[in-house]
């Protein structure tokens, strides 16, 4: 499932309560201090200690130059605990920076459903290549392959992974070369047959277009949950055989489950006729799909508009809300507080 979300992020404080509390402790702290200067306590004549003849001191220069530095430093580190006291109060209320992700969940499907029989061969490899054009237009849609013959194989089921989806087209590019059908090249068609393995699973018939596309209409999972899903369906109509499915049971099948398909015609040299085109045309259009010839340069445009005209439903989830906090400055501010109290203590003992 593809999730397609938009981020918000903004900053908040967590706890801006913690600011006023360790104010309050700071204030309180000074108060305490601020009256014990005022009102220091009184000492017993024993334990006071005298110094004779010192009233001169207030008068000498370098005693009150000492002083006025002494205040000075005082002061200085009054101004280092307050910083890194408000530094502090900023970090305890945990400033912080919060992220919400409103996500809705794409459902868009399309399954690409390929006619690999003897007389497809010719258009195969142009097919896929009209196929990894799509891929290269499609931006968070889930994709699936299935090729079919007498029976069906599914090359990748639906999927969002671009990077496999693109791996295996060209794969299929490589082992789709039309040069099976005129050359003795053993290696060609040893890929050919890898990659078509699973497609004779019978031999009462080839190309059994109707089991082959109601085949792709089971490869869209989620059956309750409302898609949008689309085929895009490549033959040249040309039955041999006796199949379970028509090709309008399939069609109708398709339509049933509430599945949109566009279908690509391609005729060999020795298959096809006008018969053959004007039912799989009619059957594709009758159903609401749209209908292109193989070389039809404006194809891949017109499929995908088409597709992607085909609203995806956007099914709300839960807002993923993440938060990190940030000290940010704060914490520098405090450090250097700190730091400016601690070297303001050690000068005020020397």
């Amino acid at each position: 499932m593809v999730i397609l979300a938009a981020e918000q992020v903004y900053s908040t404080v967590r706890w801006p309560w913690m600011v006023a509390v360790v104010l309050a402790v700071v204030v309180i702290a000074l108060a305490v201090g601020w009256y014990r200067v005022r009102h220091p306590r009184v000492r017993s004549p024993q334990e006071a200690v005298w110094v004779a003849n010192s009233d001169y001191l207030g008068e000498v220069p370098e005693f009150r130059s000492w002083v006025h530095r002494y205040r000075a430093l005082q002061w200085i580190g009054v101004t280092g605990a307050a910083l890194a006291a408000l530094a502090a109060a900023a970090i305890a209320a945990r400033p912080a920076d919060v992220s919400v992700v409103n996500q809705e969940l794409g459902t868009r499907d399309i399954v690409l459903c390929l006619d690999v029989s003897g007389s497809m061969l010719e258009y195969d490899q142009e097919m896929v290549e009209v196929f990894s054009t799509l891929v290269d237009s499609f931006e968070g849609e889930r994709i699936a392959l299935s090729v079919f013959n007498s029976t069906s194989r599914t090359v990748f089921p639906l999927t969002d992974d671009y990077a496999l989806v693109q791996d295996q087209l060209d794969e299929a590019t490589v082992a789709l070369d039309p040069i099976v059908t005129y050359s003795d090249d053993e290696e060609a068609l040893n890929r050919y047959l890898r990659f078509t393995a699973g497609t004779t699973g019978t031999l009462e018939g080839s190309s059994l277009i109707g089991d082959g596309l109601a085949n792709c209409t089971m490869l869209f999972d989620e059956a309750d949950t409302e898609r949008s899903r689309s085929i895009i369906l490549a033959t040249d109509n040309d039955l041999m055989g006796t199949p379970i499915y028509s090709l309008q049971e399939a069609v109708d099948l398709a339509e049933e489950r509430g599945i949109v398909i566009n279908g690509l015609y391609g005729a060999s040299d020795w298959g096809g006729s006008a018969a053959l085109e004007r039912e799989y045309q009619e059957a594709i259009e009758g159903a609401g799909g749209r209908y292109f010839y193989s070389d039809d340069t404006d194809a891949v445009e017109e499929m995908v508009r088409d597709v992607q005209e085909q609203q995806a439903v956007d099914l709300e989830a839960a807002p993923e809300v993440t938060s990190s906090d940030k000290a940010g400055p704060w914490f520098l501010w405090a450090v250097g507080g700190v730091a400016l109290l601690v070297l303001v203590q050690w000068r005020l003992r020397e």
